[in-house]
């Protein structure tokens, strides 16, 4: 079985981490999405309402699971048995990042790669950062994330509907 692991903060999910979900889940049997809890970052969503808001999203998705971790993506992969990291990139400025991280986790542990996908062109200006300042000012996000995920943050930023 080929298992793969896509992990990410996902604070909040937004279209483009799902095109690269999708896009991932076709290359592998079984495909990890795996939430980072860092006790060092303050996100936005606890970590139990982004295992919820990608499930949700990811719910027909047969092979895809949603989980959590703490530590190093390498380590939790190799635990997985997968055979790669998938990680996606936006724009040149996100490779540099991104290189020296798969060179790191290939010093780390040599038996799994890292598999960049670029993101589809009409997400690749798209950061949940970005989304989380143009929704807490009340600006629509509406483009770049789910109905679903759009009603999260404006509850969060108390702009919800009255």
């Amino acid at each position: 079985m080929r298992i793969g692991v896509c992990p990410g903060t996902f604070d909040p999910v937004t279209y483009g981490h799902l095109d690269i979900i999708k896009r991932g889940s076709t290359l592998f049997d079984h495909l990890y999405v795996a939430i980072l809890h860092n006790p060092h970052k303050v996100p936005l969503f606890s970590i139990e309402e982004r295992l919820e808001m990608l499930q949700e999203e990811l719910r027909a998705f047969d092979n895809v699971s949603v989980e959590t971790f703490c530590g190093l993506s390498v380590d939790y992969a190799k635990q997985k048995n997968a055979i790669a990291i998938v990680r996606g990139l936006r724009a040149v400025t996100d490779f540099e990042f991104e290189f020296k991280l798969a060179a790191m986790n290939r010093n780390l542990e040599q038996t799994i790669e890292t598999v960049f996908m670029m993101t589809s062109s009409e997400y690749s200006f798209i950061s949940s950062s970005a989304v989380k300042e143009v929704a807490e000012f009340g600006g629509n996000v509406s483009k770049w994330v789910s109905p679903r995920v759009a009603a999260l943050l404006r509850d969060k930023f108390n702009h919800g509907e009255r």
